[in-house]
């Protein structure tokens, strides 16, 4: 069966994100002063083929664990649902 995953990667909270500063400040320069905070993060779309919604999960979490996502300074989230 195929599952699409739709995979959210962002800085963890505490580490310095130079590109959301630098987008706040782009706002702030043209005047659009309600916005806050600015994080700046990947999204990934995964295809993936698998017996079961266990087997897909193991295998984007794993992905993700591997590969996608620095650990160090970043955290994921993943949805999954079949294409």
């Amino acid at each position: 069966m195929k599952y699409i995953a739709e995979i959210d990667i962002m800085p963890q909270k505490e580490i310095l994100d130079p590109q959301g500063k630098a987008v706040r400040l782009g706002l702030h320069n043209l005047h659009i002063d309600s916005v806050g905070d600015v994080r700046i993060g990947k999204h990934i779309r995964l295809e993936v083929e698998a017996e079961s919604e266990e087997k897909a999960r193991e295998t984007v979490d794993s992905a993700c664990r591997q590969l996608l996502a620095n650990l160090i300074m970043e955290e994921y989230t993943f949805s999954l649902h079949t294409a």
